[in-house]
């Protein structure tokens, strides 16, 4: 490459005028020496004999080197070429012509629909809402399902979880909430998926509406780094809204993909395997990632739904227990009820809504007691009830439970094209439960 193609190169961005070389590289990890910088910095990466050039980040140092985890792949690039340290750090454009728009996590466009113009920029890694400046959660916030809106009823400003196993329908679940939210802004990033399922879920769960959303993807094929920094470029989109003042939905599927693409960067960086191989660190950003969703004092609300993919149904999963713990609530999606025809198949006896009490009314708090009462005497009773062993007026609630077993799974059936606002589920809830 001659100086004045390099010259011209670097003119476009601003680089630190000093650089450094690569000294080893393997498949996910470059080593390289001559600068001085902090973790976290952005680099960018610039091969001498052609015009390839890859960004990365600053992951690990020691005395005398320093290791890049690149955005891209590292097809291309050999020992002695060049590393620009970015001095404006890891920014990305953000604004309202986002809006309906498909991009990837540096916001380039992804849907063919041309450039996005924006003039803010933000970054990507924030430190998450300081305790004492988050509103408290007090009034609900409607996503148009019977089951989560009358049952497992979501605050504006609360994180929830949707657990589930594979092929059991959480891409369904996740269209009606977002067609069915009462936000104005939605935010939905698509973290570690198969390329084929974005295309399947703007067409099919989302009826090819993506007014007032913004998607951001970031699939299988792409780097670890790309899929780790997707989730927080993501989150990044939900802020800048947020602080207009306005109410966003935030949905990420999937949080274990998330996961899995900083177990592969920490293992290529030596760090210990523990429990099913996921080094430390996994468990140290699930925290930073969910913690930025929230309510703030003063400004709007980032209302946040991440999906766990359990596998084998298995809720004792690492990053399921964990991610249990950091959230609000959680939703468990179950085989059974898939296999009974009941969709969304949504287990209300294994879910729950942390903040549900503190913000419905008392007579709708009585409703939902005495549905779920009245649906976990059914299931601890089913066995007697179907061979016929249970005689009718031993046991009140059962009866009651077997007069409106009909009523009551007709509720917790919801095609996805319907939406139901709040009102009429807990209208729904009196008359089946009068």
């Amino acid at each position: 490459m001659s100086i004045n193609r390099l010259k011209r190169k670097l003119s476009q961005e601003k680089l630190s005028p000093l650089f450094g070389t690569i000294k080893k590289i393997s498949s996910n990890i470059i080593e390289a020496n001559g600068l001085n910088p902090s973790i976290g910095d952005i680099v960018k990466i610039i091969s001498k004999s052609s015009d390839k050039f890859e960004l990365g980040m600053v992951s690990e140092i020691d005395q005398n080197s320093f290791f890049i985890s690149p955005f891209g792949f590292v097809e291309g690039f050999k020992i002695g070429d060049k590393i620009f340290i970015n001095d404006q750090g890891m920014m990305i454009p953000v604004g309202d012509a986002l809006l309906g728009r498909v991009v990837d996590p540096f916001m380039r466009p992804k849907d063919g629909k041309g450039e996005i113009s924006t003039t803010i920029a933000t970054p990507i890694m924030k430190p998450p809402l300081d305790a004492m400046k988050r509103g408290l959660i007090d009034e609900p916030f409607s996503v148009g399902v019977k089951t989560i809106d009358g049952l497992l009823t979501c605050g504006k400003g609360q994180k929830l979880g949707i657990f589930a196993g594979s092929g059991v329908g959480k891409s369904t679940l996740m269209g009606m909430i977002v067609k069915g939210s009462e936000a104005p802004i939605k935010v939905v990033a698509l973290i570690g998926e198969r390329g084929r399922e974005v295309p399947e879920f703007i067409q099919k769960n989302l009826d090819g509406d993506l007014s007032g959303t913004v998607l951001i993807v970031a699939t299988s094929d792409d780097s670890p780094l790309m899929r780790k920094y997707g989730a927080f470029c993501a989150m990044s989109v939900a802020e800048h809204f947020k602080s207009q003042g306005k109410d966003v939905l935030f949905m990420m599927d999937s949080i274990t993909r998330f996961a899995m693409a900083q177990r592969e960067i920490g293992l290529a960086l030596g760090e210990p395997p523990t429990s099913k191989g996921y080094p430390p660190s996994v468990l140290t950003l699930l925290p930073q990632l969910m913690e930025r969703a929230g309510k703030e004092e003063g400004r709007g609300s980032i209302t946040a739904f991440f999906t766990v993919l359990v596998e084998g149904d298995d809720l004792s999963d690492p990053i399921a227990d964990q991610s249990r713990s950091i959230l609000d609530g959680h939703i468990v999606l179950s085989r059974e009820l898939t296999d009974y025809g009941i969709y969304p198949p949504i287990s209300i006896q294994n879910s729950a809504s942390r903040v549900m009490g503190d913000i419905i009314s008392s007579e709708h708090k009585k409703l939902a007691a005495k549905f779920k009462m009245l649906n976990s005497t059914l299931k601890e009773n089913e066995i007697l009830v179907r061979i016929g062993a249970y005689e009718k007026g031993n046991d009140a609630n059962l009866d009651l439970a077997i007069a409106k077993k009909e009523k009551m799974d007709e509720f917790l059936q919801q095609t996805p094209e319907e939406i139901i606002d709040l009102d009429t589920t807990i209208q729904s809830l009196k008359e089946i439960l009068s």
